[in-house]
């Protein structure tokens, strides 16, 4: 029975309770999340994007303007005049953009800070280098812990205050590019 009551006294003082989102990792039934700074979420990028713009437009004008004078008396004729002006004006001008994107890939990212409502900040980065082409890759964002799935990862829709840049530089991109000389003609016509 003394054992019993030492049991109970003493028992308290080497089991705590965990807070999951800190100990995660140390319990024996549940996943570690990453909740905390420093901790590595994987971002599927999934985005696509398409705009449209069609514009057209027809004006129209046109004037007219005559004068006529002609008569006669006792079978003479007296002088004829005759005045016309005319004025047309027409203007017909069209356009049109279209364009589209999509990028699919998956990016490591890591928490930068952790918000005081418990928000999460993260930024990622990654460069791939092919063949003297340079591609990178930069996002960051804002992240509820909720939207984080057991794994480590959220899609690119789930982040808030998304800044996503995908940028490329080479060979290929400058051969896109017109010449400086193409871009004087350009910029004093």
């Amino acid at each position: 029975m003394k054992k019993i009551i030492m049991f109970i006294v003493l028992a308290p003082l080497f089991l705590q309770a965990q807070n999951m989102s800190q100990n995660g990792f140390r319990s024996l039934f549940s996943d570690y999340k990453a909740v905390n700074l420093g901790d590595a979420i994987t971002i599927i990028v999934v985005e696509s994007s398409e705009a449209s713009n069609n514009a057209e437009k027809s004006t129209g004008r046109d004037s007219d303007v005559g004068f006529d004078f002609g008569g006669g008396i006792d079978n003479t004729s007296l002088p004829s005049a005759t005045l016309d002006l005319g004025s047309r004006n027409d203007f017909k001008g069209g356009g049109s953009a279209k364009s589209s994107g999509m990028v699919r890939t998956k990016l490591s990212a890591m928490i930068d800070s952790v918000l005081a409502n418990g928000l999460l900040r993260i930024k990622g980065s990654r460069k791939i280098v092919i063949n003297g082409e340079e591609q990178m890759m930069t996002i960051k964002g804002i992240v509820r812990t909720s939207d984080v799935s057991s794994d480590n990862t959220i899609y690119s829709y789930n982040i808030s205050d998304a800044e996503i840049i995908f940028q490329s530089d080479g060979k290929i991109r400058d051969m896109q590019d017109p010449g400086w000389i193409t871009k004087i003609f350009h910029w004093l016509f």
